[in-house]
């Protein structure tokens, strides 16, 4: 048995150790499935084991924390998050509720008794409205009194504006501005731009907003996927300064600017002036289904005659793979649409041709999102052993009958989301949120995996959670193999959670869904069938308390 205070690799001052030891509750470590203690000292776990092992070390010197039963976990990961733009949604005026235009343009109106300056919005979807019209220029300009007026649609790839937004982004002439209040593309780009030019402080205090929602829901990790047509360079090393810190969840920042040569690839990573993990995340390839901007082979179902944008060329892409291959960091785009992918998969082969399949795997590419492939595209992800960031909220959003996947595509919604087919060929797989599309729950993504709409693509409560937590590491290539384990010598970056039952949950109906036998030496987690997340304790990273919930040490 390993004792507290095991060599841990860390040189830290002995006078600056805190030993902290948790019993009493359930431990989520593959070194003991039967755990029910856990020591931490400093900022490494020290020690797992029985409740009768943890009387026999616990002394004076440590500060003991009675789980009474709760479970404590690996801390999760988020694969794809937007701060500022989380702490936006969060701060600004909440869309989500709207279901109509009349709906919208009086929460405008609200907002416009409420203050001055500009009006900030997001949430609004209009496949949930009971007239899906959408508010002229004009009526957003009489409900905004003539401020100007920024409200991003709930999957950020569009959004409405007023005149006011119009002019100061000088949008006319853009792709994607026909004169109404709609912006698509390069037109959207633009007005969140202009909206969206903040003092440093604002700014800041936005990304802090953003963090803290994250701790206080068991977030360790957030990968901040940054690029040029969402916000500046400053907003990323400000996001990436916070790991100087040490008191927030760490950041793991990507910049989506497409590289034409190893040394444009180069430049670009010098001029950031920032530890950027990759030239990937959000270099779209294409838009989003929504916003009926994602590429598809054939036409939307409520659309005809219309399908999607690509936003980069085969060419462009497979130079961005070639260079980024060669430098050995990570290149990834934001694919949704099968057209989309098709010609990111076209893209891998080229690059392939032209700096060998073994560059390109070294690399551990990603894309974000990948809602539309089939089995062969699957098969060539597995080929090339792209990591997939996914997001399960998007399914248990939109995925229902009825829903906005049905409205736009039909019969083709079914297979979206192959979660499933993606463990079942290989292919490495993270999960995220894509905040503030979907919030930063990270209970409610794991059920959605097992509740996926296509009962064929659901997966267990431990791959899922797993793709949450120690995926999210691998995915962004972390130099410490222990990260996501509650093993000792491993990073003391956890989350204890208060669960009404704990239990082993599967995702195939044909087989007993449940079991809270400790004999499978599996280790369990919350029951999610009950309509309610578990409620997050405490969250620490790396030995630094980052939440505690007043009941923690009650």
């Amino acid at each position: 048995m390993n004792q507290p205070g095991a060599p841990a690799g860390q040189n830290r001052n002995a006078k600056d150790r805190r030993v902290t030891m948790y019993r009493n509750g359930s431990i989520y470590t593959a070194a003991d499935p039967f755990a029910t203690a856990m020591v931490v000292d400093g900022d490494t776990v020290a020690w797992v084991g029985s409740e009768q092992a943890a009387t026999s070390i616990a002394d004076s010197s440590m500060e003991i924390i009675d789980l009474r039963g709760a479970l404590l976990a690996p801390g999760f990961v988020d694969s794809h998050a937007h701060l500022t733009e989380t702490g936006l949604a969060l701060s600004g005026l909440n869309l989500t509720a709207a279901r109509s235009a009349k709906e919208l343009l009086d929460a405008v109106a609200a907002a416009t008794a409420g203050g001055s300056g500009s009006i900030l919005g997001h949430g609004w979807d209009d496949t949930a409205w009971h007239d899906s019209a959408l508010p002229t220029l004009e009526e957003i300009e009489r409900a905004a009194g003539g401020r100007l007026v920024y409200l991003s649609r709930i999957d950020v790839h569009s959004a409405l504006v007023s005149p006011s937004l119009a002019l100061a982004a000088d949008l006319d002439g853009l792709d994607g501005f026909s004169g109404s209040s709609r912006v698509v593309r390069a037109a959207h780009s633009a007005a969140r731009l202009t909206a969206r030019q903040f003092p440093a402080s604002e700014r800041r205090a936005y990304q802090e907003r953003a963090l803290q929602e994250a701790a206080s829901h068991g977030y360790v990790a957030l990968a901040e996927m940054s690029a040029p047509h969402i916000c500046g360079p400053d907003d990323l090393r400000m996001a990436a300064s916070w790991n100087d810190e040490g008191n927030s969840p760490e950041i793991l920042p990507y910049w989506g600017e497409l590289a034409s040569s190893a040394e444009h690839a180069q430049s670009i990573l010098e001029g950031l002036g920032t530890g950027v993990l990759g030239l990937a995340g959000d270099l779209n390839m294409d838009g989003s289904i929504g916003s009926r901007t994602a590429a598809l082979i054939d036409d939307y179902a409520d659309a005809p005659g219309h399908r999607g944008s690509l936003y980069l060329s085969v060419d462009d892409a497979a130079r961005h793979l070639a260079a980024t291959s060669q430098l050995g960091i990570q290149a990834g785009f934001h694919v949704i649409g099968d057209a989309g992918l098709d010609a990111v998969l076209s893209a891998l082969d080229a690059a392939a041709a032209e700096v060998g399949e073994q560059r390109i795997r070294a690399a551990g590419h990603r894309l974000e999102h990948v809602e539309m492939a089939d089995q062969s595209a699957v098969d060539r992800l597995a080929k090339y052993s792209i990591t997939v960031s996914v997001q399960p909220g998007f399914d248990a959003a939109w995925g229902a009958p009825g829903g906005l996947y049905d409205q736009r595509l039909g019969g083709r919604s079914k297979a979206m989301n192959p979660f499933a087919s993606f463990y079942a060929s290989g292919v490495p797989i993270a999960f995220g949120s894509d905040s503030p599309v979907t919030p930063l729950r990270p209970w409610s993504s794991v059920r959605a995996c097992l509740e996926h709409s296509n009962p064929d693509q659901r997966i267990s409560a431990r791959a899922a959670f797993l793709g949450h937590t120690r995926a999210g590491w691998r995915a962004a290539k972390h130099r410490n193999p222990l990260m996501g384990q509650l093993v000792p010598g491993a990073p003391a970056s956890f989350a204890v959670w208060e669960a009404e039952e704990l239990m082993v949950q599967v995702a195939d109906s044909r087989v007993q869904s449940w079991s809270t036998d400790p004999r499978a030496r599996t280790p369990l987690l919350p029951a999610l069938d009950t309509g309610s997340d578990p409620r997050c304790l405490q969250t620490v990273r790396e030995g630094q308390e980052l939440f505690a919930h007043e009941n923690l040490r009650a």
